[in-house]
């Protein structure tokens, strides 16, 4: 598969989960990916690992996304890797935090906003230099923005901001030939969803969708892949609602 054979990539968050799927997917169609990490460190060089060995070209970086400069001191490892041509920006780093309104800090409040929208808003602010006519971004918004799931109120609300966002975003960036989208995952076996290893977590997630099985992360890193490519040309400003037919 080398329908992104010679382009660049971007996946943030890109060590574990909904990331790495998506690193590996790009990979395996002929990208260079760029895996970056918060604190994971041996999880990100496994991926990178992983590419290479497969015949692939990748690359770890770190940065802190809650912190106000994480997202230029990214931008700047990457363009030091890329230089001065970035084709796929994959915007997946996120936080989740479960708690009732009045459970709620001021600080998980704004960590969860810092991480989920301050950081890929100026990620690609920082970027837009080296992204370019035929680029693609891709955000992960989710579920949580478009039906009440769990207590994740401050969490869902920074997924609807991610989603006014990306239209925002590709109306601004369409004359410049970049597109901008984002993948709405339901809920998906990751570190974030750790309910789903009880019955109770798994009951509830298979009663609330169509198909009848829990979500893997390449389920959803394939959809990641596919909008980076040409076949996805011509969308832009959409939110690809990855769930498995949740909550119809």
């Amino acid at each position: 598969m080398t329908a992104l054979s010679g382009k660049t990539a971007l996946v943030t968050g890109g060590s574990r989960g909904i990331g790495r799927a998506a690193a590996l997917a790009l990979a395996k169609r002929g990208a260079q990916v760029i895996v970056h990490y918060g604190q994971a460190k041996d999880e990100a060089d496994g991926v990178v690992d992983a590419i290479r060995a497969a015949g692939g070209k990748a690359e770890a970086v770190s940065a802190d996304m809650a912190a106000a400069d994480g997202p230029e001191r990214l931008a700047q490892q990457v363009r030091a890797i890329v230089g001065e041509r970035l084709d796929i920006l994959v915007a997946n780093a996120g936080i989740s935090k479960a708690a009732a309104i009045e459970e709620t800090t001021v600080e998980d409040f704004d960590r969860l906003f810092a991480v989920n929208v301050r950081a890929p808003f100026f990620l690609v602010q920082h970027l837009l230099p080296i992204l370019h006519e035929g680029s693609s971004v891709t955000i992960t918004s989710s579920l949580a923005a478009h039906t009440a799931v769990g207590a994740l109120y401050a969490y869902a609300m920074t997924k609807g901001a991610i989603d006014t966002m990306v239209k925002h975003f590709a109306a601004a960036l369409g004359p410049r030939g970049i597109r901008v989208n984002a993948v709405a995952p339901g809920v998906v076996q990751t570190d974030m969803s750790n309910f789903t290893k009880t019955d109770t977590g798994r009951d509830f997630t298979l009663n609330m969708q169509a198909l009848k099985r829990l979500a893997e992360p390449d389920d959803i890193g394939g959809v990641i892949a596919f909008l980076a490519t040409d076949e996805a040309r011509w969308i832009t400003g959409d939110i690809i609602h990855v769930d498995g037919g949740s909550k119809l």
